[in-house]
């Protein structure tokens, strides 16, 4: 009110009403029937390791890959794509409007409305919640939503390289995927910082740390021996003058050693400087290559069109805190999702 004054706030204040019934409740009210969101069809590449198998593989064409997959899984004509959100952090020297770059690629139709979604780790969820949003209050019929990230690809910068120059001296190079995918840009420190600031704020130890992460190398080791990542990933077929090399499998599962994860150095200098960093390389996520897609629909649309639904959007949701904290955010869209929901924490089978 002091920035607008009085008159201009009691305006605001009128809008709704002038608006009408229908923009007071937009997005409030529950869809009506036959615009519930559902999921038609899902496809990813392999998980590719930092600089491994997938590093000659652009982003975009990561995103091409597994859009192709996903739509041919749907056993729908591409051009019946209206819009797509695709997630994307890293986008220094990908080209112009990389999601746009991924659609084209994968076959869709020039008429496909594009958009990038830079949310950081929650880029692709928040893709998925705003393809489902735009079915739920009518806008499309038919969406995709995804991401696609190569870590292996973002260069480095020369900050000072056009203008302020290196007229004499030497200069430094920023690492792009460091500054802008893992570094808080407000307390100037690696992302892993936050991770020891968890671990101490939970008391969670070294030693829980290291079982999480070989529990779960082993549960991902199963998995593949036992083929239950198959149906989902799309192969990535890589030219090359030898001749094509396809890649099938998740490259980072068959290059850790269990053996050493306990005697790894820790990776990161927490803030408080009396506190025992306890986080390795490890522990944190690992940086990777990789790119998936699903195809959302109204459940009307599934049923004109014959397509059998693998699952129902029922809520989504967001929340932020202060930014150090990121790591427990979820637990604060977790209560919000399950109340758009209508659902209770003991209603959920599988976390």
């Amino acid at each position: 009110r002091s920035m607008l004054g009085s008159s201009a706030a009691a305006k605001l204040k009128q809008l709704p009403a002038r608006l009408g019934k229908r923009a007071c409740h937009f997005g409030v009210q529950a869809p009506a029937t036959g615009r519930a969101a559902v999921i038609v069809s899902a496809a990813r590449t392999p998980i590719g390791s930092f600089g491994g198998q997938l590093a000659e593989v652009k982003a975009p064409k990561l995103g091409s890959i597994a859009i192709a997959a996903a739509v041919q899984r749907a056993g729908i004509p591409a051009e019946y794509i209206q819009e797509a959100y695709l997630g994307n952090v890293c986008q220094a020297n990908l080209g112009q409007a990389p999601a746009r770059q991924a659609v084209m690629g994968g076959g869709l139709a020039q008429s496909c409305v594009a958009t990038t979604v830079n949310k950081v780790c929650a880029s692709g969820m928040k893709a998925t919640a705003l393809a489902a949003m735009g079915i739920q209050v009518g806008l499309n019929d038919i969406a995709l939503a995804g991401g696609f990230e190569s870590m292996s690809n973002v260069p480095y910068y020369i900050e000072k390289g056009r203008f302020g120059g290196y007229r004499y001296g030497n200069g430094t190079l920023i690492d792009g995927m460091v500054h802008d995918g893992l570094w808080d840009a407000y307390g100037n420190f690696h992302m892993g910082v936050a991770a020891e600031k968890c671990a101490h704020d939970y008391n969670i130890s070294r030693e829980e740390q290291d079982q999480h992460a070989i529990d779960n190398y082993l549960k991902a080791h199963d998995a593949i021996r036992k083929g239950s990542f198959k149906k989902e990933i799309c192969p990535v077929t890589i030219p090359h003058k030898k001749g094509n090399i396809t890649v099938s499998e998740d490259e980072e599962p068959s290059k850790v050693k269990i053996e050493k994860i306990t005697t790894l150095r820790t990776a990161f200098k927490p803030l408080n400087e009396d506190t025992e960093p306890t986080v390795t390389a490890a522990t944190s996520s690992s940086l990777n290559d990789g790119g998936g897609a699903m195809v959302i629909m109204s459940e009307q649309r599934a049923a004109e069109l014959g397509v059998t639904p693998l699952a129902r959007i029922m809520s989504y949701a967001d929340a932020e805190q202060a930014p150090v904290d990121f790591t427990t955010a979820p637990a604060l869209a977790i209560p919000k999702a399950l109340a758009n929901a209508g659902l209770k924490v003991d209603d959920i089978d599988l976390w």
